[in-house]
């Protein structure tokens, strides 16, 4: 997980390997996702369908 925070843009790499860069992801987000419990549970309520994104091809 790397936030970009001129961009505010949050990169997430999945177990499988793949690459997604979520949009417009405010630094206060991204601060409660690294402080969670459980990323994967954030990330599918807090991140997943409300943040545009895009595959990274790396």
């Amino acid at each position: 997980m790397i936030y970009n925070e001129e961009k505010q843009t949050l990169r997430i790499v999945y177990v499988s390997g793949m690459v997604y860069d979520y949009k417009n992801v405010p630094w206060e987000v991204y601060q409660a996702m690294k402080t969670s419990g459980s990323k994967g549970t954030f990330l599918n309520k807090h991140i997943k369908g409300n943040f545009e994104f895009e595959k990274v091809n790396d």
